[in-house]
């Protein structure tokens, strides 16, 4: 071959080898995915990002980064253990024990001058579709308990149930449960249009309009009944996102050490389902109100890490929450995610990550989802 021909072959080859690359990681992440049918949520999973990446922020007034994020795919990064100066752990901890009051869900709808004035805004943007789907079928099942079992163990969903739980809750004025966030910043669309714009920014350091909106919900609910809970709002993942799971270790610890009565500890986040130009926000309807599918992360310990020998309780915990979010709202779950992960679930034998919507749902479907599952779990905690 010529040097004219291979100049003109080098770009080419290039070309199909990057193109090749990425069809084996989308082919990837939806076999991971483990949601079914496939067709049904293909579109869905194809590039559900891996959280992995260092966040740099827009501005110094924006939130956190212009990545969208779900769980990260990684232990945490022992480099960056640097806690930034806005994410401090609050030295008085017993400050935020505050029994905080229930009742119904205080719902906040969009009127259409209020939808007019967020398009006006963004004229001149380019509109992107956000389309709806519900999953509630996984690869394992037992009645109407679903998994998504892609760990590298085989689970017994039956025996699982009939299991005891790694703790036992208790008539207490003292705090018996935790709700954290790693990826504190994590947020919203603000407006069910059914489209997002270009400058859509997944992030926001205001603890009204991120995932710490649906911890407060859960943390009514759990309050309301009895269950005393604290509901931690510290920044885990900015200035700096790499490093969030050592720092909301931390966090963790200095209230274990602070409270050891609590027994369940919770890392509240949301998903990113999509890509830029096109996203998917899982759905149900209870009650005649539709809020954001919850997902229940558990962990299996594949790497016998002497930490985490006591793993099958988390499940046993996640499996009951699973059972009882369908018996009182069905569809309200996607599958319960056992993977090869730990994500600090090794602190107790009641420690969950639990997603809850993704990044295309908006914040009130997303606050409705942490109401119900705040119910649920006063039940699954009571019992």
């Amino acid at each position: 071959m010529n040097r004219n021909k291979l100049k003109k072959a080098v770009p080419i080859i290039f070309s199909f080898i990057i193109t090749a690359v990425g069809l084996f990681c989308t082919v990837v992440r939806i076999v991971q995915a483990g949601v079914f049918p496939p067709i049904e949520i293909a579109a869905a999973q194809m590039t559900m990002p891996a959280g992995d990446k260092q966040y740099s922020p827009v501005s110094a007034e924006s939130s956190v980064s212009t990545e969208q994020s779900g769980t990260d795919n990684k232990e945490p990064d022992k480099k960056d253990t640097a806690v930034p100066a806005s994410a401090e752990v609050s030295e008085d901890i017993s400050a935020k024990k505050k029994p905080i009051s229930t009742g119904d869900f205080e719902a906040s709808e969009a009127t259409d001058g209020e939808i007019a004035e967020y398009d006006k805004e963004h004229e001149g943007e380019e509109q992107y579709p956000v389309n709806e789907f519900t999953v509630t079928e996984g690869n394992v099942s037992y009645k109407n308990v679903q998994v998504k079992n892609s760990s590298s163990a085989d689970i017994d969903i039956e025996e699982e149930l009939n299991g005891e739980l790694g703790f036992e809750m208790e008539k207490t004025d003292e705090p018996q449960v935790l709700i954290y966030h790693t990826h504190t910043s994590e947020s919203y669309l603000t407006y069910d249009t059914g489209y997002f714009y270009e400058s859509f920014y997944p992030r926001n350091t205001d603890s009204s309009e991120n995932v710490c909106a649906v911890g407060e919900e859960i943390a009514k609910q759990l309050n309301g009944a009895g269950i005393v809970t604290i509901h931690d709002t510290t920044l885990h993942d900015y200035p700096s996102y790499s490093g969030a799971y050592d720092r909301s270790l931390e966090t963790i610890n200095s209230y274990l050490e602070e409270y050891p009565t609590i027994k369940v500890v919770l890392d509240i986040h949301r998903d990113g389902i999509g890509t830029d130009t096109e996203k998917h926000k899982p759905v149900f309807t209870a009650d005649g109100r539709q809020g954001a599918q919850v997902m229940v992360l558990s962990g299996y310990n594949y790497d016998d890490c002497e930490e985490f020998q006591d793993w099958e309780y988390n499940l046993r915990f996640a499996l009951k929450i699973q059972e009882k979010a369908a018996e009182m709202y069905p569809e309200m779950m996607r599958p319960v995610n056992f993977s090869d992960f730990m994500y600090n679930m090794n602190v107790n034998t009641g420690s969950l990550l639990i997603e809850v919507g993704a990044e295309s749902n908006t914040l009130e479907e997303a606050r409705y989802s942490g109401y119900l599952l705040g119910k649920v779990l006063c039940s699954v905690l009571s019992t």
